[in-house]
């Protein structure tokens, strides 16, 4: 049965959500300052790293906006369907040309070395593959040049998937299509799956989950500082070892799941974090909903676009390694490429979601399912 409609979103909890996206956004740039070696080891050693909590605050948030867009929104099947695409292949569809056309520039024009190069040999085989999000689908681990975040998306997109048949379907087809559709992406994206659904179980449950300000404020401190922890005592080593230890596929490598154990735990710690928050009463909030709005807006171009941009940026000028003017540079290079990106993403979602929904309708009609 089809649980009960939940509440619209209180306005205080909704820019708190779009600020904890705009923050998990930033924490996996500076992530990545990291793993491409702008950073110093200095630097590296004091700054936590907090990209794959990030990460995981992401998949716990969409499923929770998920669940919220497909009852207030996004009724119809139809219309489900046509604002998730609109809205991923509004930014993957120009960033995936860019990095395929700059990488290939940067390896045939400049000969420098370039990760994933192979795949530019044929574009017309693995760009498909990446639009179809099949990187991480049973035994593959394929990421485009230069865009090491879109591997999240290689499991986001399937989650979409799997809500919408289980939301707009019933009885023997939503089983029959959920089964087929979990045999599809294979075992790794299975164990990723409860993260996304905890965040579409908070959205069911947040009725539910009633307290007052005062105790909501102290767990919200407590999260906050439990992160603080998780980040300085850093048990994901271990975690990932207990994980690989225990998976029983030995011929498909984890990938990306092999933080598994870790997953869970960051899951648990957002749980209480967005629950405490929703209740918390915070409206200086309120006061500053537009620049968290703005900064909002901009997440998903700069998440997925900044790895181009390092990419790039190392294989056309030499990085001196920790330099305050590089890293200010680089971090104003990336914020600029993220603002030039958003409006044409914003155009061609609108194209894309008329050509999606003309499209749907015209197979409906071709079907005889009516408009």
């Amino acid at each position: 049965m089809t649980p009960p409609r939940a509440r619209a979103l209180d306005a205080r909890f909704s820019v708190y959500l779009d600020g904890a996206r705009a923050c998990a956004a930033l924490a996996v740039v500076v992530a990545h300052f990291g793993y491409f070696r702008i950073f110093d080891d200095v630097q590296i050693a004091r700054i936590p790293d907090f990209g794959r909590e990030a990460v995981i605050t992401f998949f716990v948030l969409s499923g929770f906006v998920i669940a919220y867009s497909a009852e207030h929104k996004n009724l119809t099947a139809r219309s489900y369907a046509v604002a998730r695409a609109a809205r991923l292949f509004s930014v993957v569809l120009p960033v995936l040309a860019l990095s395929f056309i700059l990488a290939t520039c940067v390896h045939d024009m400049l000969h420098a070395p370039v990760e994933e190069a192979y795949e530019l040999r044929r574009p017309w085989l693995y760009i498909p593959f990446h639009l179809a999000f099949l990187g991480d689908v049973w035994h593959f681990v394929e990421r485009p040049p230069w865009l090491i975040p879109y591997w999240s998306l290689d499991y986001e997109a399937w989650y979409y998937v799997l809500f919408g048949v289980f939301h707009f379907l019933s009885g023997r087809r939503r089983w029959l299509a959920a089964g087929a559709v979990l045999a599809l992406v294979g075992p790794r994206l299975w164990l990723l799956l409860p993260v996304w659904l905890a965040g579409v179980a908070l959205y069911r449950l947040q009725g539910r989950l009633t307290f007052g300000p005062r105790l909501a404020r102290a767990g919200w401190a407590l999260s906050v500082i439990l992160v603080g922890l998780w980040g300085w005592l850093d048990p994901e080593p271990w975690l990932r070892g207990v994980a690989q230890g225990l998976w029983p596929f030995a011929h498909i490598r984890m990938g990306s799941a092999d933080r598994v154990l870790a997953d869970y735990a960051v899951m648990l710690l957002v749980l209480l974090n967005f629950a405490c928050a929703r209740q918390a009463g915070f409206d200086l909030l309120l006061r500053c909903a537009r620049p968290i709005r703005f900064l909002a807006a901009h997440t998903f171009t700069l998440y997925l676009s900044h790895g181009i941009v390092i990419g790039l940026w190392q294989s056309v000028l030499p990085i001196e390694r920790g330099a305050a003017t590089e890293i200010v540079a680089v971090g104003i290079a990336i914020a600029l490429v993220a603002l030039a990106l958003n409006p044409l993403t914003e155009a061609l979602q609108r194209v894309l979601r008329r050509t999606f929904d003309a499209g749907l309708a015209l197979g409906a009609r071709g079907l005889g399912l009516g408009a």
